[in-house]
């Protein structure tokens, strides 16, 4: 119970910190800026790995748990309430954004700038990025320790700088369900869900690949 609790802990605090960066720059006019949206994103990510990696791995990410399951690091009894656990959290996060911006029209969704199929390999390029960093810094299923902490919330950062005016660098199911969901905009929600899903397997067999390889020569 412990593992779920700290992941709806941990999702709800990036949830809020990193969607919360886009609506106060929203409320400011620009005054967080884009570096600094990254920056929330990345340092936030950090932030949780040293704070719950040693208890649930700090998935915070239902891409990263179904990977983790994937690569048969992870117990499958444990991927549904994993996803569960990050949703709520996220959730939870977006509607008390609603609560304090009540007269925001959106709580920094997750939505295409151009055609859909861009975001959408963006987002399956993007995932495999970050999950090719988190497999392979990564203890079994657990993000923990200061080089997870540091590769992982700097890849976060840099894809967001590099996608976020695109696809919106979601990366995450969770992130993008929670300001879809208590923000009404579902349109393109569809993309959020299974890109990063995508993008996380495909990630996979890759890092399998290379870390055989390592074992071999040693």
């Amino acid at each position: 119970m412990k593992k779920y609790i700290a992941e709806v802990i941990g999702t709800f605090v990036l949830v809020f910190v990193g969607t919360g960066s886009v609506v106060v720059n929203n409320v400011t006019e620009g005054g967080v800026s884009l570096v600094g949206i990254a920056l929330a994103w990345g340092l936030v990510v950090s932030a949780m790995i040293y704070s719950i990696g040693d208890i649930s791995g700090a998935h915070i990410n239902p891409a990263v748990t179904i990977a983790f399951w994937v690569g048969r690091r992870f117990e499958g009894k444990h991927v549904i309430p994993y996803i569960a656990s990050q949703c709520i959290g996220a959730i939870l996060a977006s509607a008390l954004l609603r609560v304090l911006f009540p007269d925001q029209s959106s709580l920094g969704p997750t939505l295409p700038a151009g055609p859909w199929w861009q975001s959408f390999v963006f987002e399956i390029m993007l995932t495999l990025i970050l999950l090719f960093v988190v497999l392979n810094v990564s203890v079994g299923a657990k993000e923990k320790g200061i080089t997870a902490g540091l590769a992982i919330g700097g890849v976060i950062s840099f894809e967001v700088l590099c996608g976020g005016p695109i696809s919106g660098a979601s990366m995450n199911p969770a992130r993008s369900i929670a300001p879809a969901f208590v923000g009404n905009q579902l349109e393109s929600l569809w993309i959020y869900l299974t890109a990063p899903v995508i993008g996380a397997v495909l990630a996979v067999p890759i890092s399998a690949y290379l870390r055989a390889g390592d074992s071999d020569e040693s």
